[in-house]
């Protein structure tokens, strides 16, 4: 208890004359990374951009309605016209040919086919001969299914929502990461503003200390040398006290670039807890890795993109067909009224294929080359989770680590401070060296700034545990953000 208080007098000492302080904490760091910092800005921006993608495949399994046209397609030109001789000759060309289509389609995800239908009307104006004439599609409806060819529409369903999801999940783990992150900013800040205060306090007890042996030197009772030994540790800590200044103020920059802090003036930190009220086991964390992480669904996602890779290359076999049908009405007249009255029957079926007959075994190649590619993502994959597993493994037993490792930093720093008032106090009273007391100098020093780095270890930890499960095991429920 006496160590943090005494370590928050330090944080209060270092900016007490500033009335322009602004004091924070580790959590109104964090909070301020996650919503000014650039990284969480292209973080949504990429969220963003996710979105829409996927609001683009959505669309390709909605009906497309779409109206096309010439209007107008005037003309007024010569054409060359081929004669039945041979010869050529250059006639004038005066006419508007204007045309409006209205059609649909839709993607039978099931077949990878197309059901359209269309109306369309043209009218074409002969200038020179004062004529018109009018041609008209009533409806037309049609079905056009490609055979043995790759379904891209089925292979999307399978792939794109895992994309979609997984781009969500990566949205959370990159705001983890920005806190990952601003805690480091921030313990290196609250590390230099302690080293910064270890520097004062040590200057200004070595002054006194150095008051005091030079008073002792007139008495005679300490050599030259422990006078000069003072006078060398005196400069030492004016150059401690100068260094300390200056990786201040650049951690306290580093801090303001990351987080976007606008406000100007000094920050001081509030030391965080020692502590977090919460248990997590290495399966309990492994469970939710799973379930939450983008990795983990990256890792499915790759097997089926490995998937459809190999379906695509047995599609682009080189044996292609198109099976092409439609029905429909059509009439043609000289008035418009004309041209819907009684209209002619339209119908066409129609396959076209692509047969190779000697591809030098070009397609084969492409199939064992993909099936080969599937077979080194599940490999890989396997490998991908080994890894994860084995990293969140080991980011649990280092939390636990830490927390221990906090506890007896505590110790040690209370310990070495009380070391070092006993022999200060000895010092004073001529019954302990100058050497002696330099030693219990630098393990107070320290023994403070191990405190200091474990407490940033054990909080880092913390964050590194949320970033790779995107779960709060502090609240017991799954990290998500607006």
């Amino acid at each position: 208890m006496r160590k943090v208080l005494f370590i928050i007098a330090i944080l209060n000492t270092v900016t007490a004359s500033a009335q322009d302080t602004l004091r924070l904490s580790l959590a109104q760091v964090v909070q301020m990374a996650r919503e000014g910092s650039i990284a969480s800005k292209q973080a949504a921006t990429v969220k963003e951009t996710k979105y829409w993608e996927w609001r683009t495949y959505k669309s390709n399994y909605a009906p497309q309605l779409q109206l096309e046209g010439t209007l107008p397609g005037f003309q007024k030109t010569y054409s060359q016209v081929l004669q039945p001789n041979g010869t050529v000759l250059f006639q004038p060309v005066h006419n508007n040919n204007s045309a409006l289509n209205l059609s649909f389609s839709q993607g039978i995800t099931a077949t990878g086919g197309t059901i359209y239908g269309a109306t369309e009307l043209q009218r074409f104006d002969d200038f020179d001969r004062n004529n018109t004439l009018y041609n008209a599609v009533p409806y037309t409806l049609g079905y056009q299914q490609p055979l043995f060819q790759f379904n891209k529409l089925k292979w999307d369903k399978k792939i794109e929502p895992l994309k979609y999801q997984e781009s969500r999940q990566q949205f959370i783990s990159d705001m983890e990461e920005v806190a990952v992150k601003a805690s480091q900013y921030f313990f290196a800040l609250l590390l230099a503003q302690v080293n910064y205060q270890i520097a004062e306090t040590n200057l200004a007890n070595t002054k006194r200390i150095q008051a005091i042996a030079d008073e002792k030197f007139a008495l005679g009772k300490i050599s030259r040398n422990e006078i000069l030994q003072l006078q060398l540790e005196n400069l030492k800590a004016e150059k401690s006290l100068g260094s300390a200044l200056r990786d201040m103020e650049i951690a306290m920059l580093n801090l303001r670039a990351y987080t976007g802090l606008q406000q100007t003036g000094k920050i001081a930190l509030a030391l965080p807890p020692s502590e977090i009220a919460m248990q997590v086991t290495a399966d309990r964390v492994l469970v939710e890795a799973y379930k939450n992480n983008a990795d983990a669904i990256a890792f499915v996602r790759k097997v089926v993109e490995a998937e459809r890779d190999v379906a695509q290359a047995k599609g682009a076999n080189g044996l292609n067909a198109m099976l092409t049908a439609n029905l429909g009405f059509s009439n043609s007249a000289v008035d418009i009224k004309d041209v819907y009255r009684s209209p002619q029957n339209q119908q066409l079926v129609q396959l076209e294929f692509t047969i190779p007959v000697m591809d030098w075994g070009r397609s084969r190649s492409r199939a064992r080359t993909a099936a080969a590619n599937l077979k080194l993502a599940r490999y890989e994959v396997e490998q991908d989770k080994q890894t994860f597993s084995h990293l969140v493994t080991t980011q649990v037993t280092l939390f636990d680590m830490m927390k221990q490792q906090v506890q007896l930093s505590a110790m040690a720093d209370s310990i070495a401070s009380e070391k070092y008032q006993i022999a200060n106090s000895r010092y004073s009273l001529g019954d302990l060296s100058i050497t002696d007391l330099s030693i219990a100098f630098q393990e107070k020093d320290q023994a403070k700034r191990d405190y200091i780095t474990a407490l940033g270890n054990f909080w880092g930890a913390y964050y590194e545990l949320r970033y790779l499960s995107l779960y709060d095991f502090e609240k017991n429920e799954k990290i998500a953000y607006q």
